[in-house]
């Protein structure tokens, strides 16, 4: 049976989204006004209101948060769809997500060693631009504090999805508009869910780009921050 605090932590969850949710459609779909920076600007005064720990109110989601799961491989229906431009950019695809997953790593490591953060902080951050489950598993694996790397994922996320279309315009005028493929790329490696989300709003092909992104950051992370924290002495 569903606890009292289970039931307000996913009452107040759904409503406070699908607040931001109108919000984002009020606005005419701007990135500032994205909705999973919103819904958690309105959960944040809702818990403290009620004095409910982060810990308590996490617990209470468990059925949303086991649904990324799902709701991940889930993105292998449009990307399904977008098979034969999959296999046509295969080569530069692999390349592109080696080369952004190294660069992820390697810079957030790197600023985390130069500020002399301990082995906690680094296994908790290292996976910040990978999707939750993901992050948060491999965060757990090596002494890291999963509540932490999550709420880093989510941040990431919701910055990659507000300034990475905004980028992308202002480096298409330079060197002309990227593809609906490596604009997916983009969304996906840098932003992860919120990303995606980004993503489909410009289109299936970018969407599907995007899904697929995620899922092979996922695969380069689980074997690049292994090795990292081995070599620099933490695993």
């Amino acid at each position: 049976m569903i606890s009292q605090l289970a039931l307000f932590s996913l009452t107040v969850t759904l409503v406070c989204y699908e607040l931001a949710e109108a919000l984002f459609r009020w606005s005419g779909r701007r990135a500032v006004f994205n909705p999973l920076l919103w819904a958690v600007a309105l959960i944040v005064p809702c818990l403290l209101l009620r004095g409910i720990e982060y810990r308590d109110y996490f617990a209470g989601v468990q059925l949303l948060h086991f649904l990324l799961g799902p709701a991940t491989i889930a993105l292998a229906v449009p990307l399904y769809e977008q098979r034969q431009r999959v296999r046509a950019v295969l080569v530069p695809l692999a390349g592109a997500t080696l080369a952004a997953a190294v660069t992820s790593l390697v810079v957030t490591v790197g600023m985390l060693l130069a500020a002399r953060a301990g082995k906690s902080l680094i296994a908790s951050l290292a996976p910040r631009s990978v999707t939750t489950p993901v992050a948060m598993a491999v965060a757990e694996q090596f002494g890291g504090n999963p509540t932490l790397t999550a709420s880093i994922v989510i941040i990431t996320g919701v910055f990659g999805a507000i300034t990475i279309p905004g980028v992308l315009a202002v480096t298409g005028r330079l060197v002309g508009r990227p593809s609906a493929a490596a604009e997916g790329l983009a969304l996906g490696m840098s932003a992860h869910g919120a990303g995606v989300a980004r993503a489909f709003q410009d289109g299936n092909e970018t969407g599907a780009f995007a899904g697929l992104a995620i899922g092979l950051h996922a695969v380069a992370a689980a074997v690049l921050i292994p090795l990292a924290l081995k070599v620099i002495g933490l695993a």
